[in-house]
């Protein structure tokens, strides 16, 4: 049972991979915020693909206990965000991504490198 916010953060990065989001960053925002450990931030290439891959993770993370604090912009499908608590899920079209820059918003969290991170956290489950 995966329980660990990072390993959390790299299971919905894995979920997002396999339904094809582009541009996957999941950013440490442990010593910088209160509101939450981890964003996962991704892209879908249209409003349904961001709707999918919202129903995806919410679907995955609640299958492994994950209970869901809040939803925020599923009707528009431009930016949808998902709170698990410690680890909150942003998930834009292109155009919203571009536009609200969360990368350079928030260029004090720590990137963390999920190319050699995701398939063990994904392994842990």
């Amino acid at each position: 049972m995966i329980k660990n916010p990072k390993d959390v953060a790299l299971l919905t990065a894995k979920i997002l991979s396999d339904k094809k989001a582009e541009d996957i960053v999941v950013l440490d925002i442990s010593s910088i915020s209160v509101i939450a450990d981890y964003f996962v931030v991704a892209t879908g290439r249209s409003s349904i693909h961001v709707k999918a891959l919202a129903d995806e993770v919410e679907e995955k993370l609640s299958e492994k206990g994950f209970k869901i604090m809040g939803k925020e912009g599923y009707e528009e499908a431009r930016w949808i965000l998902l709170d698990f608590a410690d680890v909150v899920v942003h998930i834009f079209d292109e155009e919203a991504r571009e536009y609200y820059d969360l990368e350079r918003l928030w260029a004090d969290a720590v990137k963390v490198d999920i190319d050699s991170d995701m398939d063990f956290a994904y392994n842990k489950q």
